[in-house]
């Protein structure tokens, strides 16, 4: 008997309010730790941006503008190797978060 669940659709996990919110400020975390390692962490940090700011936008684009427009800024900076702006970026987006 197998021990895989094929009664329907999985993915991931929606979260709301305060979990969302506590997701958010973790996973930015990360990526500002993480953003100039090398093996990776570009590409990780990167993809994690991307990842809250598609979740953000998904929870309530219009709420969430001004992050979503940083994190923007911060993806397009650390893909030009400017790092220290991109922190500088992410942090300002978490403090976004961080006041809703």
């Amino acid at each position: 008997m197998s021990a895989v669940d094929v009664r329907g659709p999985k993915g991931p996990a929606l979260y709301g309010g305060v979990d969302m919110l506590t997701w958010v400020h973790n996973q930015l975390e990360i990526a500002g730790q993480i953003v100039d390692n090398p093996g990776g962490g570009l590409l990780f940090a990167t993809q994690t941006m991307g990842q809250v700011r598609s979740s953000l936008e998904e929870a309530d684009g219009v709420r969430w503008r001004d992050a979503i427009e940083l994190l923007e800024q911060a993806e397009e900076r650390a893909v030009h190797r400017d790092f220290h702006r991109a922190r500088e970026l992410i942090g300002e987006a978490r403090n976004q978060v961080r006041q809703a």
